[in-house]
């Protein structure tokens, strides 16, 4: 018996246990993606387009970086904490760390606190979750953002391309006075880096465009960023043009990574527009690729996810005196052209990057400046020729096309963070005075209807129904449209339902008459006396509602009663049906909420039905 019984409660135990670890295995498979395709991985099939990918992947991120545009926002904080000014004029000495001066790990250490809190704001905006507000990021918003992030990154690299010393410039217009004073300057264009620095774009352009072209007859591209760093590395280094034209060049860079410390955390408060900077523009950059890799290879993106995903992508990282990150058209890009399977091609790419962090780095030594500059700038085509969309817009919608032109300025004209809000603010806006104009309701097919029931109903019943179909939310924005509407869709069918011709002696009536005061002449004081309507709303396209929508829907329901019109209600939500109880005092003694139009139609017929008997009775 005793054993029996243990035997009893360890089962019980493990049916109350069960569920509870299936469900946290669900959420770590779902929070840990690895978790959930790392089993099935592929040896045979998926290793080898995953190693090539990963090794040119690789190539890339060590000729451009990380991501430029939250890399420029986080240059903005280093420069307005510590300008390179500031370095002449303290004391230099060298730290522990990778032997790096003082000046050099303060500046780093800014970028660091950046990247810690901007990764703590999307985690707190997942734990929030509020990627489901991704909505308000449409298309034109997000494009002409990238593309006014991409034109910024581009004037940051003007003065290496040029050659050129450009005092620090910042704050609004930023953009504008850079080429002020460039063009005030001209002649201080150092002529040899302007010449390597149009020679290596033609170089990058035509390659890559060839590249492109032949991608389907090759079976590995050329890497013409490797290469190019490579020739024009050893031509420095052999001509001395550091010394002989007065190349800037890459200069010093430490080997290996610096053991792991906390950002200084006194500097979070100074940078908390460039953290909100890094958060919005580095997610949104992100998530716009990730939905476009979504549709093109048919599966779903979790809005949550992604912001955890970024989120701790820069936090953790953020201890290593990393700067922040976010996905790139580039290097998506590269993915999609080398044929990567898996994730497992950016762990490989993630290999040979530290390979080069800590043996190969320091070759870079002799890098000019203005081919690095050439690289960075060919990168960002992929957001540059977003200008071809404006066409687009165009023809589709001129409106959408007023909101891609004006983020776009906003976004040149302050920061990229500064446009995309500006770019939602007037989203919102502009959906807010288009909301009330929709189209609220629309008739339904009586055909359709009355094949569906034309074995329960009579035609005669049909005659008498109008069925009207609610097709977006009722709120605050829309009531007034939605009774107008109504109104409208009575008043035009007035020629063709008894009905009408009834409720037409009633000039006032407060359901047809927006000016009504609820009084009828005599002759009208009791429309449909001899055959009662019925007025069927279908609330399926409802998807929700305020107090107003509310108010409406049982002030028309008043309405209709007082004017002896009978309102049935189909395919009501519960809380649309608990609502409606609640505010107003509906009749309790016939049903008006139905679960299809059809069952409505069905009781109406069986009312008319038992009014004729009573009328029979009463005879």
């Amino acid at each position: 018996m005793t054993g029996a019984k243990r035997k009893k409660k360890n089962v019980l135990w493990s049916k109350m246990h069960t569920p509870h670890w299936e469900d946290f295995k669900q959420w770590c498979r779902k929070r840990l993606p690895i978790l959930e395709w790392a089993p099935h991985y592929n040896l045979k099939e998926n290793l080898l387009p995953d190693t090539v990918s990963g090794i040119m992947l690789a190539v890339q991120q060590v000729t451009q970086g990380t991501f430029a545009l939250t890399s420029l926002i986080s240059a903005n904080a280093v420069e307005r904490l510590v300008p390179l000014s500031v370095q002449n004029l303290t004391t230099q000495s060298n730290t522990s760390v990778l032997g790096l001066s003082d000046f050099e790990m303060q500046r780093i250490g800014v970028a660091a606190a950046v990247s810690f809190l901007g990764g703590v704001i999307q985690v707190a905006m997942f734990v929030l979750q509020l990627g489901s507000a991704t909505f308000l990021l449409t298309e034109p918003v997000i494009s002409a953002m990238t593309t006014g992030a991409a034109t910024h990154v581009v004037t940051s690299q003007v003065k290496y391309l040029l050659g050129m010393k450009i005092p620090y410039i910042s704050g609004p217009l930023t953009f504008f006075y850079i080429y002020v004073y460039v063009f005030e300057n001209i002649r201080s264009v150092r002529l040899e880096a302007l010449l390597l620095s149009l020679l290596s774009i033609m170089v990058l352009v035509l390659v890559k465009e060839l590249n492109e072209q032949f991608k389907r007859k090759i079976k590995v591209v050329l890497p013409v960023d490797l290469v190019l760093i490579i020739a024009s590395s050893f031509a420095c280094y052999c001509t001395s043009m550091e010394k002989t034209y007065g190349l800037e060049v890459v200069g010093h860079i430490p080997k290996g990574i610096p053991p792991p410390r906390a950002p200084p955390m006194h500097v979070l408060s100074a940078v908390i527009t460039e953290a909100f900077g890094v958060a919005l523009v580095g997610y949104v950059a992100s998530l716009a690729l990730a939905q476009g890799s979504a549709k093109k290879f048919k599966y779903s993106v979790d809005d949550n996810q992604e912001l955890l995903a970024h989120g701790l992508s820069n936090v953790i990282p953020s201890f290593f005196f990393c700067i922040p990150s976010a996905a790139a058209m580039g290097r998506t890009a590269v993915l999609y052209s080398t044929r990567a399977k898996t994730q497992v091609a950016c762990l490989i790419s993630c290999i040979f990057v530290l390979l080069v962090i800590y043996a190969i780095g320091p070759l870079l030594y002799w890098l000019p400046m203005c081919v690095l500059a050439s690289i960075i700038v060919v990168g960002l085509k992929g957001m540059l020729i977003q200008f071809r969309d404006l066409k687009k817009y165009w023809n589709v919608d001129k409106i959408d096309w007023g909101i891609w032109v004006s983020t776009y300025v906003f976004t040149i004209c302050f920061a990229a963070n500064v446009g995309l809000l500006f770019g939602v603010v007037c989203t919102i806006a502009i959906v807010i005075a288009r909301f009330p104009r929709a189209k609220t309701l629309s008739i339904k097919n009586i055909k359709e209807m009355e094949f569906k029931v034309k074995t329960e109903v009579d035609g005669e019943t049909l005659k008498q129904v109008k069925i009207v179909s609610i097709n977006n939310p009722l709120v605050f924005l829309n009531v007034k449209k939605f009774h107008t509407d109504l109104i409208n869709i009575i008043q035009k069918e007035n020629a063709s339902n008894l009905l009408l011709d009834d409720i037409s002696k009633c000039e006032q009536n407060t359901l047809l008459s927006p000016l009504s005061n609820g009084n009828c002449s005599e002759e009208a004081s009791q429309p449909c006396q001899n055959e009662k309507c019925s007025l069927i709303l279908d609330c399926s396209g409802l998807t929700f509602f305020d107090y107003s929508g509310v108010s409406m829907l049982v002030e028309v329901y008043m309405d209709c009663k007082n004017q002896s019109v009978d309102v049935s209600l189909a395919h009501c939500t519960a809380s649309l049906i608990k609502a409606m109880k609640y505010h107003g005092n509906l009749d309790s003694e016939k049903p008006i909420f139905f679960e299809s139009v059809s069952a409505a139609i069905s009781n109406i017929h069986s009312n008319k039905n038992l009014s004729k008997l009573s009328d029979h009775s009463e005879v």
